[in-house]
């Protein structure tokens, strides 16, 4: 089946949804691919005359945020034994490194590393969870979270969405591979993103003595 015709058997609403549960999830604390799942979406939506590209940035802020703030009540009431039950499931994304590298982020930067932690996917997991055992102020957390899940989930699907309409007579003429082209191309437009937050965030993790989030 030509991959148009595929696309266009996909119901906007199924996609919508996908899109909004993953990415809750993963906001929630379960290591899931969101990323990658909002940009196939996005690259839906610039073929697929029935997925409005505002109304799936929509679903996708919707569900970073609800997702973040049921992380941060999870994290607020399970505390550091949370994070050791965790540690335990999830070993290669909760384990005491990257837990202790997520803390001196959150401790030295606190609402800002809830916004740009939207755009690396260790801290992106870590946020909500880890916001609510340090008991970051709810009203801060939800101003970083908001603020940063509007432009991460919009940014990349105004990105992605571009890519795709670029890329749609590639995706005529090969079907397949054009896909797979643009795909590429957007993950990796992404990845440029990602790396450069990473290494501001490496940049600035604390020398001194960390302070509470709260402060």
């Amino acid at each position: 089946m030509h991959v148009q015709d595929w696309l266009d058997s996909v119901p906007a609403v199924a996609v919508y949804a996908l899109v909004g549960l993953v990415i809750g999830l993963e906001s929630l604390g379960i290591p899931l691919p969101g990323e990658i799942i909002l940009i196939s979406a996005a690259l839906m939506s610039s073929q697929h005359s029935g997925i409005n590209p505002i109304v799936l940035g929509a679903c996708a802020t919707a569900g970073a945020v609800i997702g973040d703030s049921i992380g941060y009540a999870i994290g607020r009431k399970g505390g550091r034994p949370l994070l050791a039950w965790l540690g335990g499931k999830f070993p290669r994304h909760f384990s005491a490194g990257h837990v202790a590298t997520a803390e001196r982020s959150f401790e030295k930067w606190g609402m800002w590393a809830v916004f740009f932690g939207r755009f690396v996917a260790l801290l992106r997991i870590f946020a909500g969870p880890l916001a609510g055992v340090l008991h970051m102020p709810y009203w801060k957390f939800l101003i970083a979270n908001v603020l940063g899940g509007i432009c991460w989930a919009g940014g990349t699907t105004a990105v992605i969405y571009y890519v795709g309409t670029v890329a749609e007579d590639w995706l005529k003429r090969f079907s397949y591979l054009g896909l797979a082209v643009a795909v590429l191309i957007g993950l990796a437009s992404m990845l440029i993103v990602k790396r450069k937050a990473k290494k501001a965030q490496q940049q600035a993790e604390p020398e001194a003595e960390p302070v509470g989030a709260g402060d």
